[in-house]
């Protein structure tokens, strides 16, 4: 019940703002969407907000640990694209993107190769502060998630209180030793047969109401999460000829 209070409350706040007001703020349910993404850039958040029973985005679901920058737009927005792999800034690249608007994603932790087991482990590390160019980078098991249960065209607004990370809080990180050359290029969460990481991981940390643990439990049994699981060998990447350039 706190947590639905604690909903309601972030997003008649955001809506009352008159910055949001200029956004076009919109919180009421949208046909063929189950969910809403708000992401609180200063304290590293996403919080997936399902629909309450007056038909509103306001419902907390689950909260994931992020990384965002100082780059990161403010705003309200609607997912127009995803991919399964993206070539990023650097070059880099990610999986499971998200396009939130313009060359904004969410995304992994970046890639130096379109090699599961090359993550930029540093930057895994940097999880959950202001560590990105720009996109919005969170765990494999996390923006895998929102690839495969928000549909394009899901709503998202970016906001700012570093004070208060979201309804549900702000989930932990998980820690790669930068000297285990055996571990330290997967992210612990990738369901990939061949992550060397524990299966305990996989789960990562968010923050998960009953229902999406319950989600979550029934996409593992009935084969739905490893249906959608990228290929383990090199993959060619999606490009997006209407918007050039990507921030990772």
């Amino acid at each position: 019940a706190l947590w639905d209070e604690r909903g309601k409350a972030l997003m008649e706040q955001l809506a009352a703002d008159e910055f949001y007001q200029s956004e076009g703020l919109k919180y009421s349910a949208k046909d063929g969407c189950p969910y809403m993404i708000a992401v609180n850039r200063a304290a590293s958040t996403v919080t997936v907000l399902a629909l309450d029973d007056e038909g509103n985005y306001t419902k907390p679901y689950m909260a994931m640990v992020c990384s965002g920058g100082a780059d990161t737009p403010l705003g309200f927005f609607a997912t127009p694209v995803n991919y399964d792999w993206r070539l990023l800034a650097g070059p880099s690249y990610g999986q499971y993107a998200t396009r939130i608007w313009d060359s904004y994603l969410f995304h992994t932790v970046p890639y130096y190769s379109q090699h599961k087991d090359d993550i930029e482990y540093d930057q895994f590390n940097q999880l959950g502060t202001q560590a990105s160019l720009g996109c919005i980078r969170l765990l494999v098991c996390d923006v895998k998630w929102i690839y495969d249960n928000c549909p394009i065209g899901t709503r998202v607004v970016i906001y700012d209180n570093a004070d208060d990370p979201g309804p549900m809080g702000k989930p932990g990180t998980i820690y790669t030793d930068p000297t285990d050359e055996s571990k330290r290029g997967w992210d612990p969460t990738d369901p990939d047969s061949a992550n060397p990481w524990d299966a305990a991981f996989r789960s990562g940390t968010a923050i998960r109401s009953e229902a999406a643990w319950n989600e979550w439990n029934d996409a593992q049994n009935d084969g739905r999460w490893n249906g959608s699981i990228n290929p383990t060998d090199l993959q060619g990447w999606s490009t997006d000829s209407s918007v050039e350039g990507t921030r990772g």
